[in-house]
């Protein structure tokens, strides 16, 4: 386990939901939606495999490991279903825990693997997203001083929020230096490189929330979302948010909770 790094966090009362963060992330990216989600479920938002505090990845990647590791914290919480939030690699999780019979609901918040067959794009960036981690390994010894530069925040911010002033400093700190931390991005990437994405949506029979923000800088709306609204998911409950990056929980954290629990209330 990275050092100060927590492989989980669990909180709240109520029917369970899980929250299953993005690519070099950890569960603390789901903070300043958390109390929300609490007043109304039995939160438990987990590390993935692979990223700092997270299980370590088992043997050779795969198309389950990530899932696998989720559904072993599922057993050892006692959950044998939830309600389940993920975004961007977290939201692809969600529904393949979907996939598994595991989620009551499914929210997912601008989901990765969407691009159309054949669209080749998704390698650019998951190429941008490896050396985005590679970099703030480099900077990541002067995050306290880049945060407290003039822009520092905003910058840190950019890629994945439109608004970031709400944002507490010690949070856009844990997530730089958690990114830098991900000891697994590497093997991640690779296999996707080889692999891409697939997904057996036939057998997802829970509803799917698919939220999506018009301002995306890593999944563009609506480019990365075309095989999960034309092949498997059309039937979904589809949100777009204007104005809204990569990361709503982060963005808009208000907004966030709303669509999240006037989902997960319909079915319990």
């Amino acid at each position: 386990m990275a050092s100060g790094f927590t492989p989980s966090h669990r909180g709240g009362s109520g029917t369970p939901l899980v929250c299953l963060h993005g690519f070099g992330d950890t569960w603390r990216s789901w903070e300043l939606v958390l109390p929300a989600l609490e007043r109304h479920h039995d939160v438990l938002a987990v590390t993935l495999a692979g990223h700092a505090g997270g299980p370590p990845l088992a043997g050779e990647v795969d198309d389950h490991v990530l899932a696998d590791e989720v559904e072993r914290a599922l057993d050892e919480a006692g959950l044998d279903t939830a309600h389940v939030v993920g975004n961007s690699l977290g939201g692809f999780v969600a529904l393949q825990l979907a996939e598994r019979g595991r989620a009551r609901t499914v929210v997912a918040l601008a989901p990765a693997g969407g691009w159309a067959e054949g669209d080749e794009s998704y390698r650019a960036l998951l190429a941008s997203q490896l050396d985005l981690v590679e970099a703030l390994e480099q900077i990541a010894p002067y995050t306290d001083a880049i945060l407290a530069s003039e822009g520092g925040a905003r910058r840190a911010t950019a890629g994945i929020t439109v608004r970031h002033e709400h944002i507490p400093l010690d949070l856009i700190a844990h997530l730089i230096r958690g990114a830098a931390a991900c000891d697994g991005a590497r093997e991640l990437v690779d296999y996707a490189m080889r692999a891409g994405w697939s997904l057996d949506a036939a057998r997802i029979a829970c509803p799917v929330r698919v939220v999506w923000g018009t301002e995306d800088a890593i999944l563009p709306w609506p480019s990365a979302a075309v095989r999960f609204r034309d092949d498997w998911l059309p039937h979904a409950d589809w949100v777009v948010l204007d104005g809204v990056g990569h990361c709503p929980h982060l963005d808009v954290p208000l907004e966030t909770a709303e669509l999240i629990l006037g989902f997960t209330s319909d079915v319990r």
